[in-house]
Order: structure tokens, then C-alpha cells, then sequence
């Protein structure tokens, strides 16, 4: 491997930030922050307001990769510009911190205990614009409810088969196939998702370097043996509606496993919070992931 941010990725201490609330999820991002949807009347107002809750979190000192490996941004983010940098070319050159790219559309409804993405359409087209705005890897989500062989398999095929593309494009894909942490068969499900990984990992060329955002496992060091597999960068943990306390200890406990959180990355970070507040509220945010994802 002789990529310089490749080998940061597979090899740096820190985390992922996850800056990629999309449209659905966008308003409840902002009423997290103090900002009600009465504050805007369009889509673009509420991106506006969106982007700047980002710039504010990316400008901040402690946003730093001394921290941070990676931040993974919505389309939307990608275009526009942080301190006149379009915000890769910002979190790259300022910040040392590989900008990704969510590139999914949503969810399609349950079926067989899982939801399946929808259609990526231009997925193509959308990867060459990612490639000119110098992002560094994609990250695309679907969701496990329960333990249906049919449906996990289904998932997993499909997570594969579009990060395989994206290898082609020259980029890193992060499949993430999350396991519900509400499913009474949780445990369950994480078995039959790992068997299923496991086949498709068997079929990769040598080039087709991927990674995984998986939800915190029910077992201990349950993935470890997946980090082990030469195709995989890196996997990383989404905090799945954990508080952070209860995300960090769960991190903590699984060595090599490290943080992409969203919400517990940005919990209790409001609006109307001074300059000073918000970056004190961050940098202790920002040290207990971290320290949760190097133990």
C-alpha cells in the first residue's frame, strides 16, 4: 500500500466524524442544535442552516487529525465551501482530515426484516464529481431489523455489489449494513451478517480494497477477525441511537474497532451556545471518542 491517505486510514489513530445528516434527517440534526422548523420555509433555507451548524463544528480547534482520520459529508456539504475551500479541499488542506462522501438515497421500505437501499441513480456521474471535489472514499447505508437469512443476504449482496463499482472509480467504499441495537434478535442477525461478509470478502480481487461501518457488536471483539482480511481498510462503528457515554464504553471494549458517530458526536451542541462553550463541548466530545476508539 504506498496511497499516503490510504495507509492514514488503515493505520491512523482517531475517528470518523459523521457530518452527513441528508434531507429526512436533516431537521432533527437542526432541533438537536436549538434551531425549530419554523426557523426556515425551503429546503435550501434549512441546508443553509445545516451548513453553517458544520462549518461551525469543522472550524472549531479541536476539529483536528490529531483526533479526527476522516469526516464523512452529505452531497449537498460537498459543493459548498467552508473559509472559500469547497469543504473537502478545506478539511484536507487545513485539517489534515480525509473528506468521504455519503452517497446513498435512503432507504426502500421493509422487506424480509431488512431495508434495502433505493436506487443510486448516476451513481457514476456522482463518483467522477467526487473524484474532481477530491474525496477520498463513499459511505452508503442500509439497515438489518431482524434476522432473516433472505434479507441479510440480500444486503450484503447489494452493499457489495455497489462498493465494487466504487472500487472501480478509484475511491474506498465504507458498506454499512447496520444492525438495528433496537432487534431482540440482534446478536442473531450480527452472525448471519458476518457469514454473509465473509463470502463476498473470498471474491475480491486484490485491487478492490473496501471498509465497514457496523454497528457495535453484542459479542466482544466479535469483527476483529474481518479486520484481519487484506481487502479491509478499516471498520469503523456507528454510535446506532447509543447515548455517547453508553457508544464509548460499548467502543471501548472491542480493540481496533473505532468511532463514526453522528449524534454522539454532536450531542448537547446547541446554537445558542457561545464560541467558547460550543468548542469546549466539542473538544471533551471530541477526546472521549477518541480515547474510546484507541483503547
Amino acid at each position: 500500500m504506498s496511497d499516503p491517505k490510504r495507509i492514514r486510514m488503515h493505520t491512523g489513530k482517531g475517528f470518523i466524524a459523521a457530518l452527513d445528516q441528508s434531507g429526512g434527517s436533516t431537521p432533527k440534526a437542526l432541533r438537536l442544535y436549538g434551531i425549530a422548523e419554523d426557523a426556515y420555509h425551503s429546503d435550501e433555507e434549512m441546508f443553509d442552516l445545516v451548513h453553517e451548524m458544520r462549518t461551525r463544528i469543522m472550524t472549531c480547534p479541536s476539529f483536528t487529525s490529531e483526533h479526527i482520520l476522516a469526516a464523512i459529508l452529505f452531497e449537498n456539504t460537498m459543493e459548498r465551501k467552508v473559509n472559500n475551500e469547497y469543504t473537502a479541499d478545506y478539511l484536507w488542506n487545513q485539517k489534515g482530515i480525509l473528506p468521504i462522501l455519503k452517497v446513498d438515497k435512503g432507504l426502500a421500505p421493509l422487506e424480509n426484516g431488512v431495508q434495502l437501499m433505493k436506487e443510486i441513480p448516476q451513481l457514476e456521474e456522482l463518483l467522477e464529481r467526487a473524484k474532481q471535489r477530491h474525496i477520498f472514499g463513499t459511505k452508503m447505508r442500509s439497515v438489518i431489523r431482524e434476522s432473516n437469512t433472505d434479507g441479510i443476504r440480500a444486503i450484503v449482496e447489494q452493499q457489495f455489489a455497489i462498493g465494487k463499482r466504487i472500487c472501480a472509480a478509484g475511491l474506498v467504499p465504507i458498506l454499512e449494513p447496520e444492525v438495528d441495537i433496537t432487534a431482540s434478535d440482534k446478536a442473531d442477525c450480527e452472525v448471519l451478517l458476518k457469514a454473509e461478509i465473509k463470502k463476498h470478502l473470498a471474491k475480491l480481487t486484490a485491487d478492490e480494497i473496501i471498509m465497514f461501518k457496523l454497528t457495535i457488536p453484542s459479542v466482544d471483539g466479535f469483527y476483529t477477525e474481518l479486520m484481519n482480511d487484506p481487502h479491509v481498510l478499516r471498520i469503523v462503528a456507528l454510535s446506532g441511537g447509543y447515548t455517547r457515554d453508553e457508544a464509548n464504553v460499548r467502543l471501548a471494549r472491542n480493540p481496533g474497532l473505532i468511532a463514526s458517530f453522528s449524534r454522539a458526536l454532536s450531542q448537547g451542541l446547541c446554537v445558542t451556545q457561545s464560541d467558547d462553550e460550543f468548542e469546549a463541548l466539542l473538544k471533551s466530545s471530541i477526546q472521549s471518542i477518541y480515547d474510546a476508539s484507541i483503547t
